[in-house]
């Protein structure tokens, strides 16, 4: 296979090591995280659980602008450099979440992805800033949207595409792209891990890079570096399986 023209990534578990929804939850965290894991495991359907989240939560707009901020400092290892040598190398990223955009947003800008390659669920408010509800149309608000989403941007979406993630959302997308890879540093999903091609058991995204080129060094030093540091990775991995 050629290098890849475009890598779509996940936001939550894979870009960021937090789950942005999760963290609004407050002391509903309980409650929201076992919603959220039933879901990233697919046992319960994305459209049963997210309004009903969201409606638990009523979260205002200073705190999904307070879940960006940590969105960005709590970035996986090397997700910056990664998102910045696959843009140096010409291949395209993009930002599939079911995450709500203004947060999503907030980490785009953060990692120099165009806002029109970011696909997450908008929110609404009131003139006060609390909650006013969301957007119900969203195919990221629903099981099978990611895939929706890759069908729509069509010939946009330059191939081979890889897509990046940890849930049972991200590995829907399957039928639509050339590589799906399991990105289990920060949270292991066992049918996740079963069903993709690939599996990046790193806490780093370093390993995308050398992927994402199908092993060819890229060009710039900073990136050829962060390239070895990822291929390593990939063997030492490999390793301790055959260990």
């Amino acid at each position: 296979m050629p290098p890849f023209r475009s890598v779509i990534f996940d936001c939550d578990s894979t870009l960021t090591r937090i789950e942005g929804i999760d963290v609004l939850a407050g002391s509903l965290r309980e409650e929201s995280e076992r919603l959220t894991e039933q879901a990233m495991r697919g046992t319960l359907r994305l459209e049963e659980i997210y309004g009903r989240r969201l409606a638990l939560i009523a979260p205002t707009r200073d705190q999904v602008n307070a879940v960006g901020e940590r969105y960005v400092a709590e970035m996986v290892p090397d997700a910056a450099g990664v998102v910045a040598a696959l843009q140096g190398e010409g291949i395209d990223v993009r930002i599939l979440s079911g995450g709500l955009l203004p947060a999503v947003l907030t980490l785009a800008r953060a990692l120099g992805v165009p806002e029109w390659l970011v696909g997450a669920v908008n929110i609404f408010f009131n003139a006060d800033g609390s909650y006013a509800g969301f957007d119900t149309a969203s195919p990221m608000a629903r099981s099978g949207g990611k895939l929706e989403m890759v069908t729509r941007w069509g010939p946009s979406l330059r191939r081979p595409v890889m897509m990046v993630g940890d849930g049972a959302t991200d590995l829907e997308t399957r039928p639509g792209v050339d590589l799906m890879v399991a990105f289990a540093g920060v949270v292991a999903r066992p049918a996740v891990v079963a069903g993709a091609d690939v599996v990046v058991t790193s806490t780093s995204l370093a390993p995308i890079l050398p992927l994402a080129l199908d092993h060819e060094v890229p060009r710039a030093g900073i990136a050829r570096a962060l390239y070895e540091q990822g291929a390593a990775r990939l063997a030492a991995q490999s390793t301790e399986r055959q260990s």
